[in-house]
C-alpha cells in the first residue's frame, strides 16, 4: 500500500446490451465515478463522475436502464477517454495513490482501453480487488456483488447503482470495513 492515508477508489461504467455486444459495437467506458477514501477515518472525499463519450458504440436502451445514462447525457457533457484520464491524474494524483475498485473489471477495462485508444494510463500498479478483499474477510467467505457485501455488511446503498459516481462511494465504505479488519 502507499505511504499516504487515502485511496483512490473507481468504478466504471460501460457501454452494454441485454443479450452480449451489439453488431458493430464495442463495449467502451462511458463513466468514470471516482472519490478518495481515508483510511484512517473512512472520510470520503472529491466524490465525482466523469462522463466518457464513446468513439465506437452508442448506449443502449438496456444501458440506460441499468446505469441512467443517456446517449444525449454523454453527448452534451461527456469528454474524451484521454481527457477523463487526464483528469484522474491532475485532480486525484491517480498516479501516485493505490488504488481500488470492486472486482478486477475496472482495472482490465482502464488498461485495456488506454491501449486501445492510445493513450496514457495515469492509474499506479498498486491496486486492490475490493470483492476478493471482502469475500477473504468477511464469515461468508464467498465472492459477492458490491450490492450484496453493502446488504451483508448492513450499509445501504447510497445513490444509484450502476452509475460509478454513487458506486465509487459505496465501495469506498465496503472498502473502510475491510481495512478496520
Amino acid at each position: 500500500m502507499n505511504t499516504t492515508d487515502t485511496i483512490l477508489v473507481i468504478d466504471l461504467e460501460a457501454t452494454c446490451w441485454e443479450k452480449g455486444t451489439s453488431r458493430g459495437q464495442e463495449s467502451e467506458i462511458i463513466e468514470i465515478g471516482a472519490c478518495i477514501l481515508d483510511i484512517k477515518t473512512g472520510k470520503i472525499t472529491k466524490n465525482k463522475g466523469i462522463l466518457v463519450q464513446p468513439q465506437y458504440s452508442e448506449v443502449s436502451p438496456f444501458c440506460t436502464e441499468l446505469t441512467s445514462i443517456t446517449q444525449k447525457m454523454l453527448d452534451e457533457e461527456g469528454v474524451l477517454l484521454e481527457d477523463a484520464l487526464d483528469l484522474l491524474k491532475e485532480e486525484y494524483d491517480s498516479e501516485n495513490l493505490t488504488w481500488a475498485s470492486y472486482g478486477n473489471y475496472d482495472l482490465n477495462m482502464l488498461q485495456s482501453q488506454a491501449r486501445r485508444f492510445r493513450v496514457y494510463y495515469p492509474l499506479s500498479d498498486e491496486h486492490i480487488n475490493v470483492k476478493t478483499l471482502f469475500a477473504q474477510l468477511h464469515p461468508i467467505r464467498k465472492s459477492v456483488g458490491m450490492a450484496k457485501a453493502l446488504e451483508v455488511l448492513k450499509f445501504p446503498l447510497e445513490g444509484t447503482h450502476h452509475r460509478g459516481v454513487d458506486d465509487a462511494r459505496n465501495i469506498a465504505k465496503i472498502l473502510y470495513w475491510c481495512l478496520q479488519q
